[in-house]
């Protein structure tokens, strides 16, 4: 139990102090509303998975692999990343700003899996959106997987990314049994998962009531926060690593 908590508790402490964890989960989250959890799910996940591949390629090829090298480009990938979903995000708000209160149309491909066009026109004043239908607004079953997609191969080069993840390892690797590494890998993946769950939760649940309750402007603002939180903190990864 004990090396259950403390890996459950490193997991924790290791997502909350890593700005660019949050920042690549905010505008993905946002974007998600209700489903906000699957991004979480999907970047705790791909996190994990990251932080294996590199632990098992230092452990098995840090003899004959460059693995400090990747390493350190997988950082400036992540800047890169992070910068591609604020701009996203941004650009998601200037274009509905754009768009005003003048009925338009959009139109959703589905290109890798068959050829499929469909349309639907809606307006966006007060008297085309009853509350209770806004969640309507572009919350397709299509987007939100392509969100936790992102989100999962976000999560795998962050995971992949920094020697810091090894350090967060190492306890694992100096516990007397096999076991005993298991349980505490198990309870770093599970708190890493878990906490990205909440934070994500939380930040779909608020972009969902600003929906339902018409809060264009505060929902408009919420996710311009998200997008430069998210540009600023890639462009810092990129200069100057944490």
């Amino acid at each position: 139990m004990l090396t259950f908590l403390t890996g459950f508790i490193a997991s924790v402490a290791h997502v909350v102090t890593g700005p660019d964890h949050l920042a690549a989960v905010t505008p993905l989250a946002i974007d998600s509303r209700k489903k906000s959890w699957m991004i979480g799910f999907s970047w705790g996940l791909g996190h994990t998975l990251g932080m294996l591949m590199i632990g098992s390629l230092f452990i098995l090829f840090r003899a004959y692999l460059p693995v400090e090298a990747i390493s350190k480009h997988s950082d400036t990938v992540i800047g890169v990343l992070l910068i591609g979903i604020g701009c996203w995000a941004i650009l998601r708000i200037w274009l509905h700003h754009t768009h005003g209160n003048r009925p338009h149309s959009h139109f959703h491909t589905k290109p890798f899996l068959y050829p499929h066009i469909h349309k639907h026109t809606h307006g966006h004043s007060p008297e085309h959106h009853h509350p209770a239908l806004a969640e309507h607004e572009h919350e397709h079953t299509g987007m939100v997987k392509r969100n936790a997609l992102t989100a999962l191969l976000i999560g795998t080069v962050h995971g992949f990314a920094g020697f810091s993840h090894l350090f967060a390892l190492l306890p694992s690797l100096a516990l007397p049994s096999v076991m005993a590494s298991v349980i505490y890998v198990s309870a770093f993946a599970l708190g890493t998962i878990l906490t990205m769950v909440l934070f994500a939760l939380i930040l779909g649940v608020v972009a969902y009531k600003a929906v339902i309750e018409n809060r264009q402007v505060f929902l408009k603002w919420f996710t311009l926060t998200g997008g430069i939180l998210a540009v600023a903190i890639g462009v810092w990864w990129i200069i100057h690593p944490f």
